[in-house]
């Protein structure tokens, strides 16, 4: 067989660059005047402050955010069961993904921290969960606590955020 054979003829007109025509499509017209371009959130001026990054260790989702009542963590919560995603508790000593043993590449400790108990398959309420965050910040008051939602169906993590930061010494 002969390299012809599977070779098929060029249709269609070959690109050739701009034509100087072509210029024109990217012509505009400042018609807006630059009082007019700058940005403004009209009377909401106010911003709160989201994370300070000196000596400060960057968490998860919602971790820059002040720390979460039980009432904003149920609506986070009732949130994941509304996808159908099941609740689960961690917590560690650190709290952060370092290196320590080894540099090679994609390898970090601290990656994985310690179930709280098994995910709570079949879980119905938040208060539940918040019943199970109770228990782990009595057994673990000085360690890093979070919630994890979990898809059964892609079988993946879909969300998480810390819920207790031990105070720093």
């Amino acid at each position: 067989m002969s390299a012809a054979t599977f070779t098929a003829p060029v249709t269609g007109p070959v690109y050739m660059g701009l034509s100087p025509n072509g210029l024109k499509l990217f012509q505009t017209t400042n018609l807006v005047p630059l009082s007019r371009k700058t940005v403004s959130n009209g009377s909401r001026i106010r911003c709160m402050k989201v994370w300070n990054p000196i000596n400060n260790k960057k968490f998860e989702t919602l971790s820059y955010l002040p720390p979460l009542t039980d009432d904003s963590i149920a609506k986070e919560i009732d949130y994941m069961m509304k996808k159908g995603w099941i609740p689960c508790l961690e917590f560690d000593s650190v709290g952060y993904v370092f290196r320590e043993n080894s540099r090679i590449p994609n390898y970090y400790d601290g990656r994985y921290w310690t179930m709280w108990k098994l995910p709570m398959f079949g879980c119905t309420d938040s208060s539940q969960v918040l019943n199970e965050i109770q228990e782990c910040k009595k057994a673990y008051p000085n360690a890093y606590i979070r919630c994890l939602a979990f898809d059964n169906v892609r079988q993946a993590q879909c969300m998480s955020f810390v819920i207790q930061k031990p105070n720093a010494p």
